[in-house]
């Protein structure tokens, strides 16, 4: 697979996304009778889509508005972005999407605006990880078996990330260096192919997305080895956590955030923010996102999420660096 040539595509994609911009926009408390729009970064139906769907529903009857859900795909995010400026700043357009909007994708391609800059998180709505899987014929059943499988196995163990320069491919360099052992990476465009390619024998490794990869760990087709969440996931209560295994260097989390321009009105972020936190407090919200293959949300500051995508923006950054990869 040729993740040059998705770089590429995807850098094209998101310099005419982003090639003109509005300016911000006059903003007022606006009154609550007027719609709330949720911008989906991403296709009806995937996982961000299904996750602004849930909140969308609490989100109305906690603040008593409508809400409609607008799912906007398209260059990594940067459609959604551009959306979201260009509406009237007033709090009532709002952005549902992945951290990895500020703290990957501005590695991948060039931008034209600083994502850290033009948006602002307020909430931390679901949260995953990644999970490292293997094709069942891997001789190994556990880390410590991969690790020393692919020392046995220089320069011929390859591993999968569904994109070149997300944390999907970032892990496998990190575990490199501190495993000492020299997996190769094999980029795509998407987790379905490389699961596709895993699970076919085309390649033994992949790190992944947790909620793409449950059904498949579940279903045999797939084994998993650790996880990179803090604690062990409740979705794969058997499976360690890098941590646990002595690489702490590979904690990572994802998570879907509710974001705004910073000049809305700091009482229309508050008031966004606490309807979303009594709406991820719910049990039939916890029950939902599990069956998304996430777990809710913590209630984190607006300024620990902001504190955070700098570090994860660094920390990947640092990785991608020492092996000369240069955003197109």
């Amino acid at each position: 697979m040729n993740s040059h040539f998705h770089r590429r595509t995807l850098g094209a994609a998101l310099a005419a996304a982003l090639a003109v911009l509005a300016a911000p926009a006059a903003f007022s408390q606006a009154p609550s009778e007027k719609p709330l729009r949720v911008i989906a970064a991403g296709p009806a139906g995937a996982t961000t889509d299904m996750v602004a769907r849930l909140f969308a529903d609490g989100l109305q009857k906690e603040l008593n508005q409508p809400v409609i859900v607008d799912p906007k795909p398209g260059a990594g995010g940067a459609v959604a972005v551009n959306d979201l400026m260009q509406a009237p700043h007033d709090g009532n357009t709002v952005l549902i999407a992945l951290n990895a909007l500020v703290s990957e994708i501005p590695h991948i391609v060039k931008l034209r605006i600083d994502m850290s800059k033009e948006i602002k998180p307020i909430a931390e709505l679901a949260r995953g990880g990644l999970v490292m899987v293997g094709n069942p014929s891997v001789p190994a059943k556990n880390l410590a078996e991969v690790i020393a499988y692919a020392k046995a196995n220089p320069g011929k163990v390859s591993y999968a990330s569904y994109s070149a320069g997300t944390l999907s491919h970032v892990m496998g360099l990190q575990l490199n260096k501190a495993a000492g052992i020299d997996m190769t990476h094999v980029g795509y465009k998407g987790s379905t192919p490389a699961l596709a390619d895993v699970m076919g024998g085309h390649i033994p490794l992949m790190f992944d997305g947790i909620p793409t990869s449950i059904p498949l760990i579940k279903a045999g087709k797939i084994v998993p080895y650790a996880v990179s969440l803090p604690q062990r996931s409740p979705l794969l209560p058997n499976v360690p956590t890098f941590t646990e295994l002595g690489y702490p260097q590979l904690e990572a989390l994802g998570w879907q955030g509710l974001w705004v321009t910073p000049d809305v009105p700091v009482a229309a972020q508050t008031r966004l923010r606490e309807a979303a936190l009594k709406v991820m407090a719910q049990p039939t919200t916890r029950e939902r996102l599990k069956d998304f293959g996430l777990e809710v949300g913590q209630p984190r500051t607006p300024d620990e999420l902001t504190k955070s995508l700098r570090s994860d923006y660094e920390r990947v950054g640092a990785v991608l660096k020492s092996i000369d990869f240069k955003p197109e």
